[in-house]
């Protein structure tokens, strides 16, 4: 089978590492910096679906590549969906180290979800991807509940607090190859993997 080159429109590590464990051996996927883009694409859309349709779209009409794109985010029942779309950059520090600025957006979660609010939460993916020209979509959800106390030393974001369904552990206890069988990436990479073969 020929080998299959696609960018994904990020730099973000913790995401790249998750994905390309995901994907099959016959398929490279490039970051941003891999193919040269330091631009820091803008992400103005009020869903997950157009933040990701931006990002994918920005790549792909500049470098010509066939390329994918997620947004995802944790929308928490007792916020009224919040943090969503602006999960990443809840705590509002930007230029902050990516650990420093998940300590905080955690904090600020935890200090705004009262004891009396609901603690259910889920994790939503988007992923737009943009092949031959043509825009294809998948999405992931996993739901859960927010715990009072971050746990655990693995994964990134939210995952300290994020207790998914059915297990007793956050995402951040379990094991890399435990999360990515039933994460939101996890989930909407399944549905692009199928695609692509």
């Amino acid at each position: 089978m020929a080998e299959r080159k696609l960018v994904f429109a990020t730099n973000n590590l913790h995401k790249l590492e998750e994905v390309r464990q995901m994907l099959d051996r016959s398929i490279t996927v490039f970051s941003l910096r891999e193919i040269g883009c330091a631009d820091d694409i803008p992400e103005t859309g009020t869903t997950f679906h157009e933040n990701a349709a931006l990002k994918a779209r920005y790549v792909h009409e500049r470098y010509g590549m066939d390329c994918f794109a997620d947004d995802s985010g944790l929308e928490v029942d007792g916020l009224n969906g919040a943090p969503g779309i602006h999960s990443a950059r809840y705590a509002g520090i930007p230029g902050q180290d990516r650990a420093d600025q998940d300590r905080a957006n955690i904090e600020r979660l935890l200090r705004e979800l009262k004891k009396d609010q609901p603690r259910s939460a889920r994790f939503r993916a988007v992923i737009c991807l943009i092949l031959g020209g043509n825009e294809h979509y998948f999405e992931g959800v996993v739901n859960g509940s927010i715990r009072s106390q971050p746990s655990g030393e693995a994964g990134f974001g939210y995952d300290p607090v994020f207790q998914p369904d059915g297990f007793d552990r956050t995402f951040a206890e379990m094991l890399p190859e435990e999360k990515n069988q039933i994460s939101h990436r996890a989930l909407a990479m399944q549905q692009l993997k199928a695609f692509l073969s």
